[in-house]
């Protein structure tokens, strides 16, 4: 009987081996899938998140602010531009926002009797841009204007052989379009004068007509009048971005 209890117990000990392994092993299995798993979150998360360095830091704006563009030029270039102007502090839309866009018009009409009248016709807006991640650094926000404002005055209705020309030194960027527009049975005489400064833009319309058998206006001189104006205007901007100690100071009277 002893020999036989002893034979039985041996055999219920072997029995119960390959059990023993069978749990072991999907328990290793199951180590392994929750660490595969573990890992490939791990990767998902890591890679998810963004890379510092790839990320481009945008340019600091270099004009915070626009100048009041009715105050942009100073009374002699209204009174060579628009003789006779009928007002001459300009008339400004109320949608002006100096932060952004902002624009000043002038007109008038020089009569002269039974010579005729000479009308001149002046407008002067500025749009400035900031930088922002979805659109871009604020000086390439305003090339991009830039190139708009040409390509506009190129195709302005009823223009008649524009002719566009490259202007130097007012600002970064310079463009003229000259071209002629026939009113009224009249010939005016347009130039638009284009100019960026880095991101603020600066468009000049003039134009100008002899009227009741006036003299036509001389085109060339309308374009260089043109010209020094814009030059103004793009200088009014670095004025009016000064710091306070900056700005010129008036004198004291003594």
């Amino acid at each position: 009987m002893h020999r036989s209890a002893s034979r039985l117990t041996r055999v219920l000990a072997c029995a119960a081996v390959p059990v023993i392994l069978t749990v072991a092993g999907c328990s290793s299995d199951s180590g392994k899938e929750s660490g595969s798993n573990g890992e490939k979150k791990s990767g998902s998360s890591s890679s998810a998140k963004p890379n510092p360095k790839s990320s481009k830091t945008l340019e600091k704006p270099a004009f915070a602010a626009l100048p009041d563009p009715c105050k942009a030029l100073g009374a002699p270039t209204i009174d060579t531009l628009v003789p006779e102007a009928k007002d001459k502090a300009g008339t400004a839309p109320k949608s002006n926002d100096l932060a952004t866009r902002a624009s000043c018009s002038w007109n008038g009409l020089d009569e002269d009797g039974l010579k005729g009248s000479q009308y001149r016709w002046l407008s002067l807006s500025f749009f400035r841009y900031d930088s922002q991640a979805t659109l871009g650094d604020a000086s390439k926000r305003a090339e991009e204007q830039y190139n708009k404002e040409v390509e506009a005055a190129k195709t302005a209705e009823g223009a008649q052989n524009p002719q566009a020309a490259a202007v130097g030194e007012v600002g970064d960027q310079g463009t003229s379009v000259i071209y002629t527009v026939k009113k009224d049975g009249n010939d005016h005489y347009n130039t638009t004068v284009v100019a960026r400064t880095q991101n603020v833009v600066v468009t000049l319309d003039y134009n100008g007509a002899g009227l009741e058998g006036a003299t036509a206006p001389d085109h060339a001189k309308l374009l260089q009048d043109a010209i020094t104006a814009a030059k103004e205007a793009v200088a009014s901007v670095g004025a009016a971005n000064k710091a306070p100690a900056e700005q010129p100071q008036s004198p004291q009277p003594q």
